[in-house]
């Protein structure tokens, strides 16, 4: 089942400390909700696991995470893919953009994701909601964790 989404944050910092700390796996790590690994393994790539709660079904997910288009100190495109056992697969990629805003950083972000297995039996509209709450929760950890 595919999914998009998109939408954009106004951070309260400047594109600089926007950009230092989306390249920060611990501070990456601390704003994914779920994430209990996001460890560097190359300049681009990472591994990580973090577990999710969909409706009914609890899964932790591994797999790998990589950058790519990176062009400091306004965006890149990030793209991972995981396995979460018998709840099945999830496998896709954002596009993010930083710009100066008078307010601090403005974030943009395109996501395209595709899930699988049971999982996907759940029903879109319950993917995109937890999608959406996900996404809202780490960039309210995001505007915390770089204003400190």
């Amino acid at each position: 089942m595919a999914m998009t989404m998109k939408g954009s944050v106004v951070l309260p910092a400047d594109k600089v400390t926007v950009w230092a700390k989306l390249n920060d796996p611990d501070v990456l790590k601390d704003c994914i909700p779920g994430c209990q690994l996001l460890q560097r393994t190359g300049e681009t790539s990472f591994t990580a696991a973090a577990t999710m709660k969909i409706g009914p079904v609890t899964a932790t997910f591994k797999g790998k995470v990589g950058l790519s288009n990176i062009d400091p100190p306004n965006g890149y495109r990030i793209a991972g893919e995981g396995e979460g056992g018998i709840a099945g697969f999830a496998k896709g990629g954002a596009d993010v953009s930083l710009s100066d805003v008078p307010e601090g950083t403005l974030l943009s972000y395109e996501v395209q994701a595709n899930v699988g297995g049971k999982i996907a039996q759940l029903g879109s509209r319950l993917i995109d909601g937890v999608a959406k709450k996900t996404a809202d929760t780490f960039f309210t950890n995001l505007a915390a964790a770089v204003s400190t």
